[in-house]
C-alpha cells in the first residue's frame, strides 16, 4: 500500500520500563520522585504522553507496589504539568519455567503470575487517560522466560480497563497480536477505533526490519491509530520510519540509554531528538489536548484511597 506520512504526530516517551537497565545507566529513575521528575521533564521538552513503570526506589527492580504509582502519578498531577498519564499493565503475567527436562515446577525467582483484577488494581486507583495491554503470550529475551497474556486474561482485563473508561493502548510485539487485538473490538471487549503500539525489535516478537515493519502497519485497520518503536540504536531511526508510515512515535529509557556512541541519555534529550527529527520532516508535534481529543481520553482524578 502508498505511504501516507502523518503531519500531526504525538511522541510517547517511555520513562523507565521494567529491565534491568537500572545498573547499566544513572539516568534510568528508580525512585517515584525520580520517575516523575523524569516524566516532567519530558513533557516539557516535548512528549505529549508517558509511559510510566514503577521500581523498587532501593533496587531499581521491577515493581507492582500500588503505593508506588500512586505517589508517581500524584507528583506529576501535582506538578500542574499538562501530559497525558499512560501506566503499564504488564507486569503479573511472568512465567520463569524450570530446566528443559524439568520445566515444571516453575521458577520461584522471576516468576509473576496473579488474576486480571490485581494486575490492573493500580490502573483502578489511579484512573490514568491510558494503560498498556499486551496483546499476546511470547518467549521473551531470556531463555525460558514467557510473557504470558492468555486470551481470557486479556479479555477480563480489556472488559475491566472499558468499564473504567481507561483507554487501553495495544501492545503488539508480532502480527498475530493484531490479529487478536482487531478480534477483541470485534466482540466489543474493546472500544473501536483503538490505539496500538508496534513493539519492534523485542526479543523474540517482530524484528525490526523495515518490511515486517509494514507488515505490522499494514495489518492496522485504517481508522486506529498507531505508535511505533524500536530498541537501542535504532530507537531514532524509528522515529522517522513511524512518521513516514503514517504513525507516532515512541522513544525513552525503556527502550534506548543512548543519545550517541558512548554518551548516556536522559529521557527529555531523547524526546527532543525526537521532536527535532519530527520537524524536519515537515510534521508537526502536537500536544496532550490534541491527543485527547484525538483519541477521545478523559483526564481524571484518582480515586481517594
Amino acid at each position: 500500500m502508498p505511504l501516507t506520512m502523518n503531519r500531526e504526530v504525538f511522541i510517547t516517551c517511555a520513562v523507565t520500563g521494567s529491565g534491568g537497565t537500572q545498573d547499566r545507566s544513572p539516568h534510568v529513575p528508580r525512585s517515584p520522585e525520580q520517575i516523575a521528575e523524569s516524566a516532567i521533564a519530558a513533557a516539557k521538552a516535548g512528549a505529549a504522553v508517558v509511559h510510566c513503570h514503577v521500581r523498587d526506589p532501593e533496587t531499581g527492580a521491577p515493581s507492582r507496589d500500588l503505593s508506588l504509582y500512586r505517589e508517581v502519578t500524584e507528583r506529576i498531577r501535582d506538578s500542574e504539568t499538562d501530559v497525558v498519564l499512560n501506566l503499564t499493565a504488564g507486569m503479573g503475567g511472568d512465567m520463569v519455567f524450570g530446566p528443559t527436562e524439568r520445566p515444571l515446577p516453575l521458577q520461584e525467582k522471576g516468576t509473576d503470575m496473579i488474576g486480571a483484577a490485581e494486575r490492573v488494581e493500580h490502573v483502578k486507583q489511579c484512573l490514568p487517560e491510558i494503560c498498556t495491554l499486551d496483546c499476546g503470550t511470547m518467549n521473551f529475551a531470556e531463555a525460558d522466560y514467557v510473557m504470558t497474556n492468555t486470551p481470557g486474561m486479556l479479555t477480563a482485563m480489556g472488559r475491566m480497563m472499558t468499564h473504567m473508561g481507561v483507554k487501553p493502548e495495544i501492545e503488539a510485539f508480532d502480527t498475530g497480536h493484531l490479529w487478536y487485538a482487531k478480534q477483541l473490538v470485534a466482540d466489543g471487549v474493546l472500544d473501536g477505533p483503538a490505539l496500538v503500539q508496534l513493539c519492534m525489535g523485542v526479543p523474540w516478537g517482530a524484528p525490526d526490519d523495515l518490511n515486517t515493519f509494514m507488515a505490522m502497519v499494514n495489518n492496522v485497520p485504517d481508522d486506529w491509530t498507531f505508535s511505533a518503536f524500536s530498541l537501542g540504536r535504532n530507537q531514532m531511526a524509528y522515529v522517522a520510519a513511524a512518521v513516514l508510515a503514517g504513525g507516532n512515535v515512541r522513544v525513552g529509557l525503556e527502550d534506548n540509554l543512548w543519545l550517541d556512541k558512548g554518551v548516556l541519555a536522559e529521557n527529555w534529550q531523547l524526546v527532543e531528538r525526537a521532536q527535532t527529527i519530527i520537524e524536519n520532516m515537515g510534521a508537526r508535534v502536537i500536544g496532550p489536548d490534541e491527543v485527547r481529543a484525538k483519541l477521545g481520553l478523559e483526564k481524571r482524578a484518582p480515586v481517594a484511597a
